[in-house]
């Protein structure tokens, strides 16, 4: 519920304190820049891997040691947030700084003495910034304006990975948190079993949709009207121009910093939704998509970098919504981590499920056939997650059918890092 006591000129007052941080995004569309001049001044090689040293060091670091963000913007101040230019252009900007910092990683590629293991850390760096840029390109994608769903087939094109642009669009958000959609992880499912479904599902998925949206315009699958086709010619452009400029040789990095974005933003994938399920209705078909369908963190550093991503039930209830706007429910399931750090446990299966899946059954209240359960693992997760007895069964409130509201503009007081880092990941329950 909304916390009271608000003032009714406090919405003309009101700013949002992270207006001047949100161009800190920008700084991984040039890792590759960054890394050549810490090897450069430093002579340390390790440094070439610094886009992903920060995204699996640094931004999990700095989550634990600052205090979680749960301020909301207040209702009456979100139409004039949403119109502020400014937010616009601070993804506009990731653009050209990602291209900038992509040609000048293969340039590095071509010409730096490096070693092989070097060369797979500038990869890996230039993979960071593709994978971010997936996420501009998420941002970009659900808007109205051309322009902005053309620069996001241009964000698609570093990673190879346009299909998404139609497969998250038109199949994730609206089969989301069910069995059928290749983007929702099933509880029990490891990170390893879910890439391949995930990466093939969903170029299966966004192929399947633009060809049925092109049947019904009377067009054939090849034409340059075909959304999929067109992200995958810019690829093929852009492949062609690096290998033009500095040789066919920097192919295999190419495709190498191409598939660790994918993986990444797969990555993210299955952590939004692990394990949560859409009850069906007296229709069959799946129930409204609600807040406590999608894994929330409050992690500020972590939001910077992915554009308030982690505010996801917010997203899912209102896709068209600005991430400067987006807010944080109640209701919404919480991640012990940001995405970062939850990535890195989700590269652990034993790990992941000792923290993650009791999380899942206790939002469940102790029932896991509520749950979106891998197939294979439900034998196990019953005997692991005794379901309730049938009489209390029928007696647990299922989650709530109303209006949610999001969380007030008041912070929760900051968390010790001692505590964080020891009953958040050593506790079996939230």
């Amino acid at each position: 519920m909304r916390r009271q006591g608000r003032q009714p000129d406090q919405a003309d007052r009101w700013r949002d304190r992270k207006r001047y941080l949100w161009p800190l995004g920008i700084v991984a569309a040039f890792g590759p820049g960054i890394a050549w001049l810490l090897v450069h001044y430093l002579s340390w090689g390790i440094f070439w891997a610094v886009g992903f040293l920060v995204f699996v060091v640094l931004i999990p670091l700095i989550d634990l040691l600052v205090r979680l963000d749960q301020v909301n913007p207040p209702d009456e101040v979100l139409a004039r947030l949403e119109a502020d230019p400014y937010y616009r252009w601070c993804v506009y900007a990731y653009l050209p700084v990602q291209y900038a910092g992509f040609f000048f990683g293969f340039w590095c590629l071509a010409h730096a003495p490096m070693a092989t293991g070097e060369r797979i850390a500038m990869s890996m760096t230039i993979a960071v910034s593709s994978a971010i840029a997936i996420n501009v390109a998420h941002e970009l994608g659900h808007k109205k304006p051309r322009l902005e769903k053309s620069l996001a087939k241009i964000a698609l094109a570093p990673s190879a990975y346009g299909h998404f642009y139609i497969e998250h669009n038109v199949g994730h958000h609206v089969l989301v948190a069910t069995p059928g959609d290749p983007a929702s992880a099933r509880l029990g499912e490891s990170l390893w079993a879910f890439w391949p479904r995930a990466i093939f599902g969903g170029l299966r998925s966004g192929i399947r949709l633009e060809r049925d949206r092109l049947r019904r315009q009377g067009k054939g699958f090849w034409t340059l009207r075909n959304d999929v086709v067109q992200t995958w010619l810019l690829t093929a452009v852009l492949a062609a121009a690096v290998a033009i400029a500095f040789g066919p040789g920097v192919l295999p990095w190419f495709v190498l910093q191409a598939a660790i974005s994918a993986l990444i933003l797969e990555g993210v994938n299955y952590i939004e939704h692990y394990g949560l399920l859409r009850p069906v209705g007296e229709n069959g078909r799946p129930g409204k998509i609600l807040p406590e369908h999608s894994w929330n963190c409050d992690y500020i550093c972590s939001n910077l970098f992915l554009y308030h991503l982690q505010r996801h039930s917010d997203h899912h209830a209102n896709p068209r919504r600005r991430y400067q706007a987006l807010r944080s429910y109640d209701t919404a399931p919480q991640m012990p981590a940001g995405y970062a750090a939850m990535l890195l446990l989700a590269l652990m299966p034993p790990l992941w499920r000792r923290v993650m899946d009791p999380r899942v059954v206790a939002h469940y209240r102790g029932d896991v056939m509520r749950a979106n359960v891998q197939p294979s693992r439900r034998e196990r997760l019953l005997r692991r997650f005794p379901p309730p007895a049938t009489e209390r069964a029928a007696a647990i409130a299922p989650p709530s059918k109303g209006r949610e509201k999001p969380r007030g503009v008041t912070p929760r007081p900051a968390v010790g890092v001692v505590d964080t880092v020891w009953g958040r990941f050593t506790h079996s329950k939230t």
